[in-house]
């Protein structure tokens, strides 16, 4: 099953440009101000999960963050990424894994997904993804999935669709609800999507 979610994330990757991706945002402005609310210095340890070749790791190098990973499953997503970054792409880290493979020798001041938590579909994958956060994150999450209004599938998969109670009932054991929003987003396709985004803190 992994080798099969590794395939289908390197074929879109290998065989699609950003225009043809229901995903593409050229400016990521609610994951921007989450992550700038939290009122963090420039050397926090930032994570992007299912980073692929999204523009927040620019938009972060750009406002100075110092400390930033990027992790995605396809080798390709961050091949493309780095292309564009050029030199800049040398300060980033960058981690291929399945999310639920990551096993970091690190903690994060932040965690920030953007549309990969919504891909996990069974209870246990759902608890394991929970589960590496809780030991990761020392201060910040971030996540945005499709709400109850948003798409029942991306990219041809199955997700799981979210309320800001359901979300936080998943995460209730190791983080507290700050805020939660929800947005379209609009496709390169001129259709939208919309999405639940919330943070949260640690709860030391």
């Amino acid at each position: 099953m992994k080798l099969d979610k590794k395939n289908h994330w390197e074929t879109v990757y290998q065989t699609k440009t950003p225009e043809q991706v229901s995903w593409t945002q050229d400016t990521p402005k609610t994951s921007l101000d989450f992550i700038q609310s939290f009122g963090l210095n420039k050397t926090a340890k930032i994570i992007d999960i299912g980073g692929g070749d999204s523009k927040l790791v620019d938009y972060l190098l750009d406002n100075g963050y110092k400390n930033i990973t990027v992790l995605d499953i396809s080798a390709k997503a961050l091949e493309k990424a780095k292309l564009r970054l050029g030199d800049k792409a040398n300060t980033v880290n960058w981690i291929v894994s399945d999310v639920l493979d990551f096993k970091p020798n690190t903690t994060y001041d932040v965690w920030h997904d953007r549309a990969a938590f919504h891909f996990l579909t069974t209870p246990e994958d759902i608890k394991k993804y929970i589960s590496i956060t809780t030991e990761v994150v020392t201060g910040y999450l971030t996540i945005g999935t499709f709400s109850e209004n948003g798409p029942k599938k991306c990219s041809g998969l199955e997700i799981t669709q979210y309320n800001q109670n359901q979300l936080t009932v998943e995460l209730k054991a190791g983080f507290e609800k700050i805020k939660c929003i929800t947005e379209d987003h609009l496709t390169p396709f001129d259709t939208t999507q919309n999405f639940l985004f919330c943070s949260f803190k640690k709860i030391i």
